[in-house]
């Protein structure tokens, strides 16, 4: 016992000794596992950082790859291709986000299993045991793992949320491109139908001349007024063709068809002159004179109504009752659509077209009103005559309104229809007038007359294109009725309100129809010229109207005119021809 105590305290400092290098080797050990330790995870935290970075890097090339993709496709892709590379894009987007989902979860199973399998690792001899357990560096790793996952899937979503809006956006677009694209083909159908339409219409024009398509607005001039306006009717505008090389010696059909419908026309413009110069005899024959009227030397007639105002609008009325009923009949012949354009015209709420209607209506009664008026106190050839300064003011009003400068040939018009007024009303000044009437008042109605109607020439012009001339006439007809009822219902001074003998009303009735029925009669005549011989040739034929006025005044009234009367009728006649022949000559030299 003593002897084992001996020993003992013989050891004690050799064995505290040991115990401390033990010891302090032990702490050797656990700062170089530490620091090994922390490297390892420093250099894991650094290699995560890095693939962030690189991740990060990834999805930013992805969204710029995507940008310009988009771009690419927008410009060069149509609209069914942009759709499957979107859908394929995104397809690849979802693939390459799962690839890297798989890689850096791949990457991360085998850092922990390199971490658990250094951590188990044999300890070398003379180590303590490690005091960290190998399970909390799994969880710590499987803590970043599913914090980097997180992030990673929250990256994709938004990038996904990018892709949807931008495929949203897209979408809209091409509804856009589509809706305009549809727009557009719908245009060009229109055009195309339309174009098909014009041309067939101008096939069957060729076959068949009674195409109520073919009429002019100004034709509604001829029809309303007791003289053709020669300078109101546009030269109609053919389709250029390219010309067919055909044997000089023998006359194409087409050809000698169109020849033969020239000439119809010429017929059918001078058998609407005469019927218009047996209209303004019929008008001086219902109004009194001084002397009963010799009717073709065979019969006297007193007349029905004296000159007046109140007289003139109440036969102008007696006219328009006949007109109006028979009228719509022959509009509907003429032009089927008429109805529809009427109705179309009052739903439209277009009050400059309106305006231009009603006043060119209004102008219109006026002008019938006063040449009623002269024809009653003058004799009719030299009120018509005089009633041709109306291309004078029509040719004025257009150079001030549109800018339409006359040419040479129409400044010596003007100065010969001047000079040719002048020689016709002198006669009727120099001495009184064969049928006792005033010829004052003659010569100034005639001379209202024709610039009231062109007043109206002018604003049917403005409104030429917009409503075709039928039913534009029609309407007139129907304005000038309800104005000139109006102006009878309204109380009249005693000068100007009607003066009827409660015996003349038959006859009164009967000249109305007379007059009504020519009207229509010469509208028809008209219309059918101008579609044969076109407008420009029917106007030349209108400037005979003055002669042939004076022409049936003398043959069946023995109305005479003194020659120099005759001489200004032949001058105002040759200078408004000489301004419809410059319109037709015109366009032809601009072609050439």
């Amino acid at each position: 016992m003593a002897q084992r105590n001996v020993y003992s305290s013989k050891g004690e400092p050799e064995d505290a000794q040991s115990a401390e290098e033990v010891l302090h080797s032990v702490m050797q050990e656990l700062d170089a596992l530490h620091e090994n330790v922390k490297g390892q995870l420093n250099q894991d935290i650094t290699r995560l950082q890095t693939e962030k970075n690189h991740l990060i890097e990834d999805i930013e090339d992805l969204r710029e790859q995507y940008r310009k993709l988009q771009s690419q496709q927008m410009e060069s892709l149509s609209g069914r291709y942009i759709q499957q590379q979107q859908l394929w894009l995104k397809q690849l987007a979802q693939v390459l986000a799962h690839n890297l989902q798989d890689l850096l979860v791949q990457r991360f199973n085998e850092l922990s299993a390199n971490s658990g399998h250094s951590l188990s690792s044999p300890i070398p001899s003379g180590e303590f045991p490690i005091p960290l357990p190998p399970s909390n560096y799994d969880e710590r790793a499987s803590e970043l793992l599913a914090a980097l996952d997180e992030r990673i899937d929250r990256s994709f979503q938004m990038l996904e949320q990018d892709l949807t809006s931008y495929e949203s956006e897209l979408s809209v677009r091409l509804n856009n491109m589509k809706t305009l694209e549809m727009q557009g083909e719908e245009l060009l159908q229109n055009l195309v139908n339309r174009i098909r339409e014009e041309l067939e219409a101008e096939e069957e024009y060729l076959e068949n001349p009674f195409d109520a398509q073919d009429s002019y607005p100004e034709e509604s001039t001829n029809s309303v007024n007791s003289v053709r306006p020669p300078l109101v009717q546009p030269t109609p505008v053919e389709t250029p063709r390219e010309p067919v090389p055909e044997p000089s010696s023998v006359p194409s059909p087409a050809t000698a068809k169109a020849a033969s419908q020239v000439q119809t026309g010429l017929v059918l413009a001078l058998s609407s002159a005469v019927v218009l110069s047996l209209f303004n005899v019929c008008l001086r024959i219902l109004i009194k004179g001084k002397n009963p009227r010799m009717v073709f030397g065979l019969f006297e007639f007193p007349g029905v109504v004296t000159p007046g105002f109140g007289n003139s609008l109440l036969i102008l009325l007696m006219r328009l009752i006949v007109v109006m009923a028979l009228m719509p009949i022959l509009a509907t012949f003429l032009y089927p659509s008429v109805w529809k354009d009427i109705r179309r015209l009052f739903q439209s709420g277009d009050r400059a077209l309106w305006s231009k209607v009603l006043g060119s209506a209004f102008f219109l009664f006026l002008s019938q009103v006063l040449i009623y008026l002269a024809i009653g106190n003058i004799p009719a050839g030299i009120a018509i005559t005089i009633f041709f300064i109306y291309p004078i003011v029509t040719v004025l009003g257009s150079w001030i309104l549109f800018g339409s400068r006359p040419t040479t040939v129409g400044f010596f018009a003007i100065f010969g229809i001047t000079a040719g007024l002048i020689l016709a009303g002198w006669p009727s000044f120099a001495a009184p007038a064969p049928g006792g009437g005033n010829v004052g008042v003659g010569v100034a109605a005639a001379l209202a007359s024709g610039i009231t109607f062109a007043g109206y020439v002018l604003l049917t012009q403005m409104a030429a294109g917009k409503l075709h001339p039928i039913p534009f006439s029609l309407v007139n007809f129907a304005a000038i009725f309800v104005f000139s009822s109006l102006s009878l219902w309204v109380p009249l001074s005693e000068n100007l309100s009607p003066k009827i003998d409660q015996n003349v009303w038959p006859g009164l009735i009967l000249g109305g129809v007379v007059l009504g029925v020519l009207t229509l009669f010469s509208y028809l005549l008209n219309n059918f010229a101008i579609r044969f011989a076109g407008a420009a040739l029917a106007s030349v034929i209108g400037t005979l109207g003055p002669a042939m006025t004076a022409l049936f005044g003398f043959l069946i009234i023995n109305e005479k005119l003194q020659p120099v009367a005759i001489l200004g009728m032949a001058v105002v006649t040759l200078s408004v021809a000489a301004m419809s022949v410059e319109r037709i000559v015109a366009p032809q030299k601009k072609a050439s």
